[in-house]
């Protein structure tokens, strides 16, 4: 039995969780129909004290760069499932989260956001130097990589890989039902995983976290000016890491 499994990640959270959640299940989607996302996988870094064990896998979720993730999971026992998104669509994810709550401070424009991020001046900032962190600890057998354009590419093959990870095994039919209710459009209905539920003052109750499920949305907003600004900035940021590990156009 695992200690625990730590769901780090800088994009692809949300939908993680529901897939963990549900292979517990072997696709029963009644508990994530029925118990809140945030309280299936609490927030790491949104508990003053230990996470009390309750119904359900043992799922933490975390936004932590590696320098402030819990001491006590390297060495101990536990999983992490640390996801990669393009970056380029994080930001603009991001800009649209960010600047429809009351979490943070909020950018005047996409060009000003577009420069915080570049900066690392977002909330767990620098995207480039979490993911240089997460990514020295690839190799480790308790921690697997996975990236949100592959799952969104073949979600069957990154579920049978997760399973394998897990050492938990489903049989086709259940692994049709997990794929089935973790559905973009299956999330996006269910109130237990868009945070419909969460208190008005931090989050408006117009605000759908899950907002369009898509990889390359970035094309629609970034000035070629802004394109090029990114690129040159991912390349110095990046250098010496395998093109490899960055699986997006």
């Amino acid at each position: 039995m695992l200690e625990k499994v730590y769901i780090s990640k800088v994009y692809g959270t949300h939908w993680l969780v529901d897939i963990l959640s549900l292979i517990h299940t072997k696709g029963d989607p009644k508990r994530i129909r029925s118990v809140p996302m945030f309280v299936r996988s609490p927030w790491i870094e949104n508990k003053s004290r230990s996470v009390e064990r309750k119904e359900g896998p043992p799922l933490l979720t975390s936004h932590l760069p590696i320098q402030l993730f819990p001491k006590s999971f390297f060495t101990s026992k536990a999983k992490v499932i640390y996801v990669i998104r393009n970056p380029k669509d994080v930001l603009i994810s991001g800009y649209h989260f960010w600047g429809f709550t009351n979490l943070a401070k909020k950018p005047e424009s996409l060009q000003q956001y577009f420069e915080w991020f570049l900066q690392g001046h977002v909330p767990y900032g620098s995207w480039f130097d979490h993911v240089r962190g997460w990514m020295s600890m690839r190799e480790k057998e308790n921690v697997l990589v996975l990236s949100y354009e592959q799952m969104k590419k073949d979600p069957r093959s990154m579920i049978e890989k997760i399973c394998r990870f897990l050492g938990k095994a489903l049989e086709p039919g259940e692994l049709d039902l997990v794929l089935e209710n973790s559905s973009f459009q299956a999330m996006k209905e269910n109130k237990m995983s868009n945070f419909n539920n969460v208190a008005v003052g931090y989050i408006p109750a117009d605000l759908k976290i899950i907002r369009k499920g898509i990889t390359g949305d970035w094309k629609n907003h970034f000035t070629p000016a802004q394109t090029q600004a990114f690129e040159e900035t991912f390349r110095e940021k990046m250098a010496g890491l395998p093109p490899e590990l960055f699986p997006w156009d």
